[in-house]
């Protein structure tokens, strides 16, 4: 105890310099802990992304493809372009009965609206599901019940409405039971979602929607009463110059098939969301689904197949990778600090070489005068790496409110970057006390 509070008043004496050389240890602590927050933030995202998306999940998605009237005539009317029926409620049918590997089979429509419930106007998302897509994507119902068998197959005008919606448009009054109106449609509102929490921005990509804002509605009930793209004229399939009307939202409106760029979406369905029984079976799935499907559209790829949980492994192993290199970035200003404390302590040797020899003459041994300055040391790396610690979670907390970017910090980060911080200066302050502890006792006594 003697010899710690010797250190801790040579320290106190010298606090600027000691502050100097803290400097390292602190910075190199804070930047391993922000680091590594930021890293466990990322990964946060990642396993909450792949709760959204469902576990063992494939997305069929359609291609849309810009088509010009006019310059597919001038190539050649010899050309005959294939006709494919695009996503429709049978592939999803077929899929559903032909392949073993499935476990479920969500067909989705989707179509932006508004909605209007006294007097309060507002733009949503309106969904045609099946009550697989709920079992898919772990979706419970708060209030109220799931669809019934007789909705689902008579499209019966009822809904199931996302807790925003709620809170919105039923802020004081149960909405089971209520009706909403959609486009020009009222639906009676039979459930409402649990809320469904989101760690960061959405991705369409992924097949990620705001479930808290939707509005669902049986699938057959959206292709009767609202929209079904598969119902369209010869005409309008060859681009020609007939008018056809098309009911989007409950408004009729007329769609011109003359000529331009316009984008064609004769596809029945939007989505076609399938769960697989085991991991090990997506890959095979994938490539299964590409041949049945591509031969059920008469060899035309107008569909697009996705794995969400493959592309956010790839996403997260891209992510590891780069928080590795910034974590051992910031792990450089951890030995930069240990080399600024053996500097400053081997300095401080030389200046101290007469006070080490008076100790040593009056009885200190080798191992008191390395415990000494091994003492200083350590308590200037201890005392860095408490306020880099500090510093490092006042530094998260920043990045996180600035760049909106979601960090973590976890009690192992903490640890071990004090650790280090501890080990850095008994490691870089062993030399410098095993020097004045090799001092000649007669030569340091009479060095001025």
């Amino acid at each position: 105890m003697q010899i710690i509070n010797i250190a801790l008043e040579a320290v106190f004496a010298n606090r600027f310099r000691s502050m100097l050389t803290a400097l390292g240890i602190i910075f190199g602590v804070a930047a391993v802990i922000a680091m590594m927050a930021i890293g466990n933030g990322a990964q946060q995202e990642i396993l909450d992304q792949m709760k959204l998306v469902g576990v063992n999940n494939i997305v069929i998605t359609p291609v849309i493809e810009k088509t010009n009237t006019q310059n597919s005539e001038d190539q050649g009317k010899s050309e005959t372009k294939k006709y494919s029926p695009g996503l429709t409620l049978q592939d999803a049918q077929s899929i559903q009965d032909i392949m073993p590997t499935i476990e479920k089979v969500s067909p989705e429509v989707i179509y932006e609206t508004y909605i209007i419930k006294d007097g309060l106007q507002s733009s949503a998302t309106i969904t045609g599901v099946t009550n697989d897509f709920f079992n898919v994507f772990d979706l419970k119902v708060q209030s109220g019940y799931m669809f019934t068998e007789s909705q689902m197959e008579s499209g019966d005008a009822v809904c199931i409405i996302g807790p925003n919606i709620a809170s919105k448009f039923f802020p004081k009054e149960e909405p089971i039971g209520k009706y909403i109106k959609c486009g020009n449609l009222w639906l009676k509102v039979i459930g409402v979602l649990e809320t469904r929490k989101f760690a960061g921005t959405s991705t369409q990509e992924l097949g990620i929607s705001n479930y808290n804002a939707n509005i669902y509605s049986p699938i057959q009930t959206i292709l009767l009463r609202y929209k079904d793209r598969s119902v369209i004229t010869a005409a309008a399939l060859r681009g020609g110059s007939e008018s056809f009307v098309v009911f989007d939202g409950g408004f009729a409106s007329i769609s011109s098939g003359g000529s331009g760029d316009e984008s064609a979406n004769y596809h029945q369905i939007d989505k076609i969301v399938v769960q697989v029984k085991e991991t090990s079976e997506l890959t095979p799935t994938v490539k299964v689904l590409k041949k049945m499907l591509t031969r059920r559209h008469a060899g035309v790829e107008d569909f697009d197949i996705k794995v969400p949980e493959l592309l956010l492994k790839q996403e997260q192993r891209t992510k590891d990778i780069f928080n590795i290199v910034l974590g051992a970035i910031a792990s450089i200003s951890l030995i930069v600090g240990g080399i600024g404390i053996m500097n400053i302590m081997l300095a401080s040797v030389m200046e101290r070489i007469r006070e080490i020899g008076v100790r040593m003459a009056t009885g200190a041994r080798k191992r008191d005068i390395i415990f000494q300055f091994l003492s200083e040391a350590t308590l200037i790396s201890i005392t860095g790496g408490l306020i880099g610690i500090l510093l490092g979670i006042g530094l998260s907390k920043v990045i996180m409110q600035v760049t909106d970017i979601l960090t973590i910090v976890s009690p192992l980060s903490i640890f071990v970057s004090f650790g280090v911080s501890v080990a850095v200066g008994i490691i870089f302050g062993y030399m410098p006390a095993k020097r004045a502890a090799n001092q000649d006792p007669v030569e340091s006594l009479r060095h001025d």
